[in-house]
């Protein structure tokens, strides 16, 4: 079954975290953020996966969750946070944040990005300073202005989705003060090579935002995992997620 990231988040919120593991082997980790996802189901949490970087070792788990208010929002981050201490012992998180889907695309009639498990996904991250005079508006809507004149003529892609940044003052972990995330899914890692290869997004980028130091970045990641996979077994497993989580982090300890 497929996994879906939402063109805007008018019902869902979307959440992603960024794992850098601790570990040479991740098959405990990776173990351990199934579980993970499975126990987010009981908070709301309608689809989520997990990526690992192709070319880096960084991994990322994405959820897509029902809307909430921010108080609520709060609270699950509460949770969420002590949750990712079972973990700990296998991975740094590097960086975590809720983002709202403003817009998106698909090639194929869906009206979300659809992936599955083997897919090849990428993100393209714009970041800029605070210091710079352009507000996040203007930034978003720059990036959606090169997304829409540009994902029709992209060979091999099937579906896109533009994020910003979804602002928490009391998140401690944010890489950037502003930015945006270009999302998307592809026919096949060949496709996204040569997307990359043959197109330089500052030259399309800047003449929409002239004068400004932008940090464009690209990732490519294999989709290891959507949280439909292997659902019956976690069901029927004798030890609930919490557990196994606790479990895994007392192997680790025990290997120390």
């Amino acid at each position: 079954m497929a996994c879906y990231m939402p063109f805007n988040s008018k019902n869902l919120d979307v959440n992603i975290l960024v794992l850098k593991p601790k570990v040479v082997v991740v098959d405990g980790l990776l173990d351990a953020l199934k579980h993970f996802s499975l126990w987010t189901e009981t908070f709301g949490c309608v689809h989520s996966s997990i990526l690992q970087s192709i070319h880096g070792n960084m991994i990322l788990w994405y959820g897509a969750w029902m809307k909430r208010s921010d108080e609520d929002k709060k609270s699950l981050n509460s949770a969420i946070m002590a949750m990712l201490t079972n973990i700990s012992s296998m991975a740094i998180l590097m960086d975590y944040n809720f983002f709202e889907a403003y817009a998106g695309e698909s090639k194929t009639g869906t009206q979300a990005a659809k992936f599955f498990t083997g897919d090849t996904v990428s993100f393209s991250l714009i970041a800029h300073s605070g210091e710079d005079n352009i507000s996040e508006l203007d930034l978003s809507y720059a990036i959606l202005a090169t997304f829409k004149s540009s994902f029709l003529s992209m060979d091999g892609v099937t579906s896109g989705v533009c994020l910003k940044k979804y602002h928490n003052k009391n998140n401690k972990t944010a890489v950037a003060d502003e930015f945006i995330l270009n999302f998307f899914v592809w026919k096949s890692l060949q496709s996204c090579y040569s997307y990359i290869l043959k197109s330089d997004v500052k030259d399309v980028i800047v003449p929409y935002l002239k004068g400004l130091s932008l940090d464009l970045r690209y990732d490519i990641f294999r989709v290891i995992y959507v949280s439909s996979d292997n659902a019956i077994i976690f069901q029927n497993s004798p030890s609930p997620p919490h557990r196994m989580l606790q479990t895994n982090k007392g192997k680790e300890h025990s290997r120390s």
